[in-house]
């Protein structure tokens, strides 16, 4: 199930075909990122960005050149493009039924669109630091969960989201 996810947003180093509407999209994501923002930059409004995501209808034909999968794994990363030092565009294919572990993204942001199927995001809370600190364990609570399905775009930081995991729906 591919999702594009950027672990900061990216750029095209493409031109633009006028037929092909995701790589329209890459070309708007590079330039409102320009040479040298990333998603935390001063100056880089997020909700644009996430705007001009939700503008692209996904169509499996423009965009599944970039999505490997390995059942062998939760998920692949494959890379659309490089951007501009600051930022990747990745189209993530998520396993059937397989998750991500828990995790945070370590001050990075990351925009997601997904482009096919369905998605569960589980938030959770933060560890007990006072029960982790007396060497009593602290187990994973559920925050809340979200299911995303096609086209819905998605924005997280730590910040905003804390630890999380993902995991494809059949």
């Amino acid at each position: 199930m591919p999702a594009i996810a950027q672990d900061a947003l990216a750029g095209a180093t493409s031109s633009s075909s006028s037929f092909d509407a995701f790589q329209r999209l890459v070309d708007e994501l590079s330039k409102t990122l320009g040479p040298s923002s990333g998603l935390t930059s001063d100056g880089v409004d997020v909700r644009h960005l996430k705007q001009q995501m939700e503008g692209y209808l996904s169509k499996q034909s423009e965009w599944i050149k970039y999505a490997f999968a390995d059942p062998s794994r939760c998920y692949t990363r494959n890379l659309v493009d490089r951007g501009n030092g600051k930022c990747n565009l990745l189209i993530l294919v998520w396993t059937p039924g397989k998750g991500s572990p828990i995790h945070d993204h370590a001050d990075a942001h990351c925009l997601m669109k997904v482009l096919r199927g369905s998605l569960k995001e589980t938030l959770y809370l933060w560890p007990d630091r006072n029960a982790i600190n007396s060497g009593l364990p602290s187990p994973p609570v559920t925050k809340k969960e979200t299911i995303y399905h096609e086209n819905q775009v998605t924005y997280m930081s730590d910040d905003v989201r804390g630890a999380y995991d993902y995991k494809k729906l059949l």
